[in-house]
This record gives structure tokens, C-alpha cells and sequence, in this order.
């Protein structure tokens, strides 16, 4: 019995193979046969033999298939060598898969029930039969392809022999093919792939496979083809469940490549991510309401336009006279334009009184700096047509009182001619020019600051219900 135990080693070797695919599944029809060795009872006097098997089998679940199973033995008898004595067994069997029977190593019980025939030349009666119960193990090998297996069985036969009243045992040990008609080929990832071709048999279920049934990543953003949404991923990004690319800043450029992740919304950004302030004034285009803010100027952090706490028109940060009362016309600089000032005056006041035009002694001509002067008067009248103005002359007291009265009659002249010729929007008739003299001093002549201060010439309004009018509107509110 030596050979039937290493026989027995065989098949629990296989038993441990460790199964390479899934192979064809459904209720095929298994079709076997084999070769081997019957191992016989000893006392029943028969030589050990070649055996063959045979079986037609239909698997009804892939633990368990029926079987229609054959054994079959040619020998002699011990006693005279002369003598036939052949063997056969017929029957039904459960062969029980310890694995499912689409697996690559399918081990195997089998139990069964039939009917024995021991023919022998010696005996008497020559021919015996008789019911046979079986037992057996084995396991299959595929090979080849996914319906082709090696078959190693190991079958008991128990059938009572010729002057024994206890059942004999034969063993039969053989080797063989088994092939399967019908069933299909099992899919477990559902990928189109049949298993024992599928190198990636446990695909996500719609992903794209390559022919060897691996998933495909087209962008490589580690979500399968076919389940990636967003197919045409750049590749570093971040992505979802779903391959699309993550955004958290909301900027349009994905988590992985941006390079600035806390972008406020609304900003434009590069390709990097990062933001753009074309004007330097730290708000992000995008955001910047006012993009062409000048550089210096103070603005407001959220829509970064330029800040102007005096409302003169010109930015907090640029103004140098960041406190100018609202709606005197400045300069670049946010200061208070001289004529902006002298208009305060006139209205203020009624007259615009001027001590800086500095004529030579004795003379009429207006300096160029007086004229500079003049002109500041001259942005201011050209506003008010309406107005008729005085144009007086006053001196100090040194010399000749009518000396200088006449003095002054031409320095009034003069100014009046040259505001005339400078703004010719200006009415000749609106203007009148008179020489003062000394006669109207504004200060003491004791001194020479006092004397400064009485060489002036003023711009009077002679019409005041016109400068009344004028003041009304000025009183009213601007509208928006």
C-alpha cells in the first residue's frame, strides 16, 4: 500500500496550491477519464491491476456536482496467474468541492453508491454481483486553459467478495483529464475580462481595463477611466472621489499646483495661483474696484479705491493738506488753489483784496509776479458775470496826496485792462476802475508793514443782490 499513501501526499499537496484564477462558472457538464493502479483487498486474491475511470458529471453548485462514475480493472488471480479475474464498478456520485469547482486547485470528497461486478475464471460462481458503496479523494489541477484539468483520484470501493461476510475495500488510484462543456467563464470584476486572463481581477466595477482587465488612468490622478469625471486632469492636481480636480480657494487653479491656497474669492490669479496687484496697492485685481489707483495713495482694503477724507479730489496718503475745507478747488498736491481762496473771500467779504502786487515806485506796470496774481482773480470773476466789479487802487501816504491818487487811478486801470485782455470771457462794462490814494488807509502809515498793507488794490462787488443771489445757491445742497 506504499504507493496508495505517496499517492495520498500528492493530492494534500495540491490541496495547499495556492489558486492563481477563477476559471468557468454556471452548471457545466464535466466530462473525465483516467488511468491508474487498483490496489485490491488482499483477501480477496486478486493481483493488483492497471485501472481506468471514467465520469460524466453535471455541477449543480459550486460546492457539489453529480456524477456518473466508472471503474474498471483487467487482472488474474493470485492463486493461478492463468486465471482472469477482472473488476468493475458502476455508479452515481456526490463529488463535494472543498472550493468552488471554478477555481485553478479544486480539491475534492467524493461518496457514492452502485452496483459492482467481479468476473473470475477461479471461483465459483464466476460472475459476482452486487451492490458497492465508494469513498474517495482527489483534487484538480487546471492546465492548458480554463476548462482543462489534471485529475489525481483516490476511490475506495467496498463490495463483498466470494466467502467474506464483511465488505472488501479496493482502492484505485488515478490520473487523468477532466474537461468542461458549457457554464461561462466567470467575471468577478465584471470588466469584461474573463478571470483566468484578468491580471486585476478586482477592478472597480466601470472602470475602462486594459485587454489583460487593468484599470487605465489616463491623467494619472489615480481615479480609473470610466469612473473619472473629469478625464483631462492636469497632472498634480488634487482630486475627488470622482478624479475632478479640488479648488479651495476658488481661484481656478487646483489644490496641488496653486501655490498661493488662501486666494480670497473673486481675486484674478496666475497660472500659479497667486494673485496680481497691478497698481501696487496691496487689494488683488479682481477684487480692486479701482485698479488705477496712484501709487502712495491710501485705500479702502476691500475695494481698494483710494481713500479722501476731505473730499477735495485728492487721495488720503497723496494730500498734503489732508484737512481742506470741502469744496475749495486744490491742487495736485490737495491745497487750496489761490484762487479757490480768493473766491472764499469774495464771498465772504464782498471784495477781493490783494497786497502782494508789488508795482516799481512810482509806476503803473504790473510785475509778472502780480500777474500771476491776476490771474487767480481772473479764474474767480470769469465764474460770476453777473457781477459788476470796482476795480479800486489805494497807496500809503508818502508823497503828495494827489500825486498819489492819481498814482492809484492807474495802477485800477491797468489791472482792469489786464484782467480784460487776460480772460476775455470777461464784459469791459462789467468793470470799473478808481484811484484811491491814501485816502482809505487799512492800517497806521507808521510803520512800514503798515504801509505794505495800504498799498493794495481791491475787487469790489458793486451789485450786492447779485452777490446775495449767488450766495443762495451756494447755500444749496449739490445734487448727486
Amino acid at each position: 500500500m506504499r504507493w496508495t499513501k505517496r499517492a495520498l501526499w500528492l493530492a494534500y499537496a495540491l490541496v495547499l496550491a495556492t489558486p492563481a484564477s477563477a476559471q468557468v462558472v454556471g452548471h457545466p457538464i464535466e466530462l473525465s477519464g483516467g488511468a491508474g493502479y487498483f490496489a485490491f483487498d488482499s483477501r480477496a486474491r486478486i493481483k493488483d491491476a492497471p485501472a481506468y475511470t471514467g465520469g460524466l458529471a453535471i455541477r449543480v453548485a459550486p460546492w457539489l456536482s453529480f456524477e456518473a462514475a466508472a471503474a474498471l480493472s483487467f487482472s488474474e488471480s493470485e492463486l493461478d496467474e492463468s486465471q482472469s479475474h477482472d473488476f468493475a464498478y458502476y455508479g452515481a456520485d456526490l463529488r463535494w468541492n472543498l472550493v468552488g469547482g471554478e477555481n485553478k486547485v479544486v480539491p475534492f470528497v467524493i461518496t457514492g453508491f452502485g452496483y459492482g461486478s467481479s468476473k473470475s475464471d477461479a471461483a465459483d460462481p464466476t460472475e459476482l454481483n452486487g451492490g458497492a458503496a465508494t469513498l474517495g479523494l482527489g483534487v484538480l489541477y487546471n492546465v492548458l486553459n480554463p476548462r482543462t484539468y489534471v485529475r489525481l483520484q483516490v476511490r475506495d470501493v467496498f463490495f463483498n467478495e466470494r466467502y467474506f461476510e464483511q465488505m472488501n475495500q479496493h482502492f484505485a488510484v488515478t490520473l487523468g483529464l477532466q474537461y468542461t462543456f458549457g457554464g461561462k467563464y466567470k467575471d468577478i470584476d465584471l470588466d469584461g475580462v474573463r478571470d483566468w486572463l484578468d491580471h486585476c481581477p478586482l477592478t472597480p466595477i466601470g472602470a475602462q481595463v486594459t485587454p489583460d482587465g487593468c484599470p487605465t488612468d489616463a491623467d494619472q490622478d489615480s481615479v480609473f477611466d470610466g469612473l473619472d469625471s473629469c478625464a483631462s486632469t492636469p497632472r498634480g492636481c488634487v482630486v475627488d472621489r470622482n478624479g475632478c480636480p479640488v479648488d479651495s480657494d476658488g481661484d481656478g487653479v487646483c489644490d496641488g499646483l496653486d501655490r498661493c491656497a488662501d486666494t480670497p474669492r473673486g481675486a484674478k490669479v496666475d497660472a500659479q495661483g497667486c494673485t496680481s496687484d497691478s497698481d501696487g496697492d496691496r487689494v488683488p485685481d479682481g477684487i480692486d474696484q479701482c485698479e488705477g489707483t496712484a501709487a502712495g495713495c491710501v485705500v479702502d482694503s476691500t475695494t481698494g479705491c483710494p481713500t479722501d477724507s476731505d473730499g477735495d479730489g485728492v487721495c488720503d496718503g497723496l494730500d498734503q493738506c489732508p484737512k481742506t475745507e470741502r469744496g475749495m478747488p486744490v491742487d495736485s498736491m490737495g491745497c487750496v488753489l489761490r484762487s479757490g481762496l480768493l473766491e472764499a473771500e469774495l464771498f465772504d467779504t464782498g471784495e477781493i483784496v490783494l497786497q502782494d502786487i508789488n508795482f516799481p515806485t512810482a509806476s503803473a506796470e504790473i510785475p509778472e509776479d502780480g500777474k500771476q496774481v491776476l490771474n487767480s482773480v481772473g479764474q474767480v470773476l470769469v465764474k460770476y458775470p453777473a457781477f459788476k466789479i470796482e476795480v479800486g487802487g489805494h497807496t500809503d501816504n508818502v508823497g503828495a496826496a494827489s500825486a498819489n491818487k492819481k498814482l492809484s487811478e492807474k495802477r485800477a486801470k491797468s489791472v482792469r485792462e489786464y484782467v480784460l485782455s487776460a480772460f476775455p470771457g470777461l464784459a469791459p462794462g462789467q468793470f470799473v476802475a478808481k484811484g484811491y490814494g491814501p485816502s482809505a488807509p487799512i492800517a497806521p502809515n507808521t510803520s512800514e508793514v503798515g504801509r505794505q498793507k495800504n498799498r493794495r488794490v481791491h475787487f469790489r462787488v458793486l451789485n450786492r443782490d447779485e452777490l446775495r443771489k449767488e450766495m443762495e445757491k451756494r447755500r444749496q445742497p449739490k445734487s448727486p
